[in-house]
C-alpha cells in the first residue's frame, strides 16, 4: 500500500510540474517541466531523507543514554538500529526519515530530553520506530521535499510572469496561487490515520501505552508555547513530526496533518485499560 502511496504522489508531482509548465510556456514548458519533475523525484527518492536532516542542521549522535534507549527499542521492534539525530531546538519534538529500515534515522529535538521522562522518551522514539517499521518513512520524506518544490515553482510561477511579456500575468499569479494548494492536497495526501498507528505499534514496542500517552500531552503543550523557526520556514516538512511544530497561523494550517491529540491520547488509555 505504501508503494502505490508513493507512486501516487510522484504521478501528482509529475502532472502538475507539467501543468504549470504548460501554463507558462506551452508544449515546450511542459517538456521542460517534465524532465525537471522526473529529475526531482529521482533525487527525492534518494537524498529527500538526507535533504530534511540537512534542513535542520541535525547533529548524528553515536552513543549515550538516549543512543542505548533507541537501540533497545529498535531490538523489540526488530528493526536494524537506525541512525541517531539531535536538533538543536527548545521545543520539543521528533521526527522519522529515510527511504527504508535499512536507511532509516530517527531526529530529536534538544528540548524533548528535558521535559520528558526516560519512559516518556522512550515511548516517543518507540513512536518514531513505528513509522519505519509500518514503512511510512519513504512517503513522509518524499512528501516534505516534493511540497516544498511545488512552493518553489510557485514562486517561479510570479517570477516568469513578471519577466515575460508573452505570458499572462493573471496566469501567473494562477500558477502561483495553484502551488500552495497542491501542497495541501500532497501534505493532506499522508493519512491521518498513520499517526494512529504509529501510536498503537510504538505503544507496543515500548510496552508503555500511558508514557507515550504523556509525552504527547507534554509535547503537544510546549509546542505552542516554543517556536520552531526551522519548522515555520520549511512548513511542508510540518507532518514528519511526532506533533505538528507550526503554531496554527493561516499559512501553517495549510499544512495540518496531525490528528486532535487528544484523541490520540484517549486511544493510547484506551489501549493501556485494555492491557490490565
Amino acid at each position: 500500500m505504501n508503494i502505490l502511496r508513493t507512486a501516487a504522489l510522484l504521478a501528482f508531482m509529475t502532472a502538475l510540474f507539467m501543468l504549470i509548465g504548460g501554463m507558462l510556456g506551452g508544449f515546450t514548458g511542459a517538456l521542460i517541466a517534465l524532465a525537471i519533475a522526473i529529475t526531482t523525484n529521482f533525487w527525492a527518492f534518494w537524498t529527500s531523507d538526507k535533504a530534511v536532516l540537512r534542513r535542520y542542521q541535525a547533529i548524528p549522535i553515536d552513543g549515550g543514554d538516549v543512543y542505548d534507549l533507541t537501540a533497545k527499542l529498535a531490538t523489540n521492534a526488530g528493526l536494524p538500529m537506525p541512525t541517531l539525530y539531535v536538533i538543536e531546538s527548545e521545543q520539543p519534538n521528533a521526527f522519522a526519515t529515510g527511504r527504508n529500515p535499512q536507511n532509516a534515522a530517527v531526529a530529536l529535538n534538544s528540548g524533548i530530553v528535558k521535559i520528558l521522562t526516560p519512559e516518556e522518551l522512550g515511548g516517543v522514539i518507540a513512536h518514531e520506530l513505528a513509522h519505519i517499521d509500518n514503512r511510512d518513512i519513504l512517503t513522509m520524506s518524499i512528501t516534505a521535499t516534493l511540497a516544498g518544490a511545488i512552493s518553489m515553482l510557485g514562486q517561479f510561477s510570479l517570477f516568469a510572469g513578471r519577466g515575460n511579456q508573452r505570458t499572462n500575468p493573471l496566469i501567473a499569479i494562477g500558477a502561483a496561487m495553484l502551488a500552495p494548494f497542491a501542497a495541501m492536497l500532497v501534505q493532506m495526501a499522508i493519512s491521518r490515520t498513520r499517526e494512529y498507528s504509529a501510536d498503537k505499534r510504538g505503544a507496543q514496542i515500548c510496552g508503555n501505552p500511558k508514557a507515550l500517552a504523556s509525552a504527547l500531552k507534554k509535547i503537544h503543550n510546549a509546542a505552542h508555547q516554543i517556536p520552531n523557526q526551522r519548522a515555520e520556514n520549511n512548513p511542508a516538512t510540518a507532518h514528519m513530526f511526532i506533533i505538528n511544530p507550526l503554531r496554527g497561523t493561516k499559512r501553517d494550517n495549510l499544512f495540518a496533518t496531525h490528528p486532535n491529540t487528544q484523541n490520540r491520547i484517549d486511544a493510547l488509555n484506551q489501549m493501556a485499560a485494555q492491557q490490565k
